[in-house]
């Protein structure tokens, strides 16, 4: 029984070098650029807040000394993990590679997703800053309502004074003898 499983075996894997291999499309030439910004990434991924900032400043001044794609999508990836990092900064860097044709293939897969990334954070900061703004107003606004609640229960507190002084008057001229009026 164990030396028919062991030809069973050996006849399984004789069948499956005989079928062929799917023909590999060269790679592409871009495909080392790829491996650095994944590499790049891996990197990245246990540094805290602090060596994040530090490293998106290093990346900015390597991008300007090195006007390469790779090296403006790694300072555009750097800034887009580092806290308070202004969006227009990585849209600076990664729109022209994501709109050059003649960019590597995987920098501009890379550049085009940083892109949307930025613009949609940049639409989220401009919502939260207009609701920020709406709230205000509204706060303002239930304050001004607020107030002019409390001025009109005190005005009306007032005129229930007035009102019951006067009943009182009325009734202790009521109460008089008909002499006395």
């Amino acid at each position: 029984m164990r030396t028919l499983a062991i030809v069973a075996a050996a006849l399984v894997v004789g069948a499956c070098s005989l079928l062929e291999k799917p023909a590999e499309g060269p790679r592409s030439a871009s495909a080392p650029e790829g491996h650095e910004l994944v590499a790049y990434l891996e990197t990245l991924r246990g540094l805290g807040e602090s060596r994040l900032a530090a490293e998106a400043t290093r990346q900015r001044e390597i991008a300007a000394r090195e006007p390469g794609d790779v090296a403006k999508v790694k300072a555009a990836i750097a800034l887009s993990l580092a806290p308070h990092t202004d969006e227009s900064e990585v849209l600076a860097l990664v729109e022209p590679v994501a709109a050059r044709r003649a960019a590597p293939e995987e920098v501009r897969a890379m550049a085009s997703f940083l892109q949307a990334m930025a613009q949609e954070r940049r639409r989220l900061r401009e919502s939260a800053a207009a609701a920020g703004t709406r709230l205000r107003e509204e706060r303002h606004g239930r304050e001004l309502e607020k107030q002019r609640a409390d001025s009109l229960q005190e005005r009306a507190a007032q005129l229930q004074q007035k009102l019951d002084a006067l009943s009182e008057l009325e009734k202790s001229l009521s109460d008089r003898p008909p002499q006395e009026r």
